[in-house]
Formats: structure tokens, sequence, C-alpha cells
């Protein structure tokens, strides 16, 4: 199960729908114009070069994307056990990473709004 907002459902449907006829029997969501299964290094590729559009980073990778997800999550409340989970850890240890950032985040708030920080 994959928790995804309305508006991309809708987006994923309209996707599946025009998906190219080669790609029928295929199990692959994502595929190729040719209805092949879409390999890691496509996507790699893909997500380098739009990262390159919008952020002067040095890296750009899917991994990047899922540190930034996880970042923000944490940033913004989230529970790390969930994180845990959508990240797909087997152990909190893992996600732990990411308490690192909201510590800082805690740390930067802190100094801002307390008179003798």
């Amino acid at each position: 199960m994959l928790p995804i907002s309305p508006e991309l459902a809708v987006e994923l449907k309209k996707y599946i729908a025009q998906k190219p006829k080669e790609a029928i029997g295929n199990p692959s969501l994502f595929v190729t114009e040719k209805g092949k299964t879409l390999q890691p290094k496509a996507v790699y590729t893909f997500v380098k070069y739009y990262l390159s559009q919008v952020t002067t980073l040095q890296k750009k990778s899917p991994h990047v994307l899922r540190h930034s997800f996880a970042t923000h999550l944490m940033n913004n409340g989230a529970d790390l056990n969930a994180v845990k989970e959508l990240l797909g850890h087997s152990s909190l240890a893992a996600t732990q990473v990411y308490t690192h950032n909201t510590i800082e985040k805690l740390k930067e708030v802190f100094a801002k709004a307390h008179p003798k920080a």
C-alpha cells in the first residue's frame, strides 16, 4: 500500500490509460514507449536531468529525492516510525539518520524564538 494524493491517483489513472499497446501483459507500472519495463538506469538519467533544471546541487539522483523526502517529513513533525515504514527500512537505526536534520532545525527555531538564545 502506498499513500498518494488524490491528484496523483488521477494522473496515474491517465498514465495507465494511455500506456502503449505494446505494454499489454507487462505487469510493470512504468514502461518505455515500446512497452518494455522502464529500467533503473533510465529513471536515474531522467531524475538527474530534471534536477539539473531546478538545482545547482552537485549530487542529483533518485536517492537525493528520497533523502529530501524523509528530511522534509521529519522537519515537519512526522513520526520516526512512520518515516521508517514509508522508506521501507527494516531497522529504525537506518531511519535515525534523518533525526540529525530535525535536531538542527529545532536548534535554529529555538535560536530565532527564544529571547536569550
